[in-house]
């Protein structure tokens, strides 16, 4: 009798802890998470949104898979433009930045995200940077005041780029998250007040509207690699 409720209790144990296992595992399943932009009041109707990127990291402890190092990421110059405009990638990552055009570019960057100058260098070359520390860097050729873009590094994978149409599409599992905002033209000081914890779960994956207050500022000017204005040209840059 007593062998008999001694493999009872094994079994019920053993069942417990493969239903809790499994329980565990589906937890962790991801799932597709929304957001979207919501213009300030005083915006004109269809007016295009900026580029916008929100991120979500884990709170609480919740584990995070490591960043995927085996993706190559490129921010390609052509016809005097950075493509993508916008371009995301894991910290340590490695960019390439490849001239596709028939002539000269210098690639350089001096925001806090990532500084750096690559010089001058010609058509069918590439250079390339690091990014090991989280942070936004805006990219820009001192020889072209025309040419902009933004590399973001971020230490989570769960995030998502939206341009123009405003709305935000990732894969995240259940969870308490920390989320954050990047949009172009946006004070800074509005963006750190648009950072807010959310919780993600089978029942709730819509995180809802992201609420301008003012619209993004226009294109305004920036200087060369030397903090100069760039000779006869026009310096608007988005």
């Amino acid at each position: 009798m007593r062998n008999g409720l001694t493999w009872a209790v094994a079994a019920a144990v053993l069942v417990l802890g493969m239903s809790a296992r499994a329980s565990a595992g589906q937890a962790q399943e991801p799932l597709e998470v929304s957001a979207h932009l919501q213009a300030p009041a005083n915006s004109k109707g269809g007016a295009r949104n900026p580029p916008a990127v929100i991120w979500l990291t884990p709170v609480d402890g919740q584990p995070m898979p490591g960043p995927d190092m085996s993706h190559k990421y490129t921010l390609l110059q052509k016809n005097k433009e950075f493509s993508p405009h916008v371009l995301v990638v894991p910290v340590g990552a490695v960019v390439q930045f490849p001239n596709a055009d028939p002539f000269f570019h210098n690639v350089f960057s001096l925001f806090d995200g990532r500084r750096f100058d690559l010089g001058l260098y010609e058509a069918g070359s590439t250079r390339e940077v690091t990014f090991g520390k989280q942070g936004v860097s805006y990219i820009f050729c001192n020889i072209h005041p025309e040419m902009s873009a933004v590399v973001i590094a971020l230490s989570t994978p769960y995030f998502a780029v939206a341009e123009g149409h405003g709305i935000f599409k990732l894969q995240a599992p259940p969870g308490e998250y920390q989320m954050q905002v990047w949009i172009q033209g946006v004070d800074v000081g509005e963006l750190k007040a648009l950072s807010r914890r959310v919780s993600v779960s089978p029942g709730h994956t819509d995180l809802g509207a992201i609420s301008l207050v003012y619209p993004a500022a226009p294109p305004a000017p920036h200087t060369n690699k030397y903090g100069k204005p760039y000779d006869n040209k026009d310096s608007s840059v988005y």
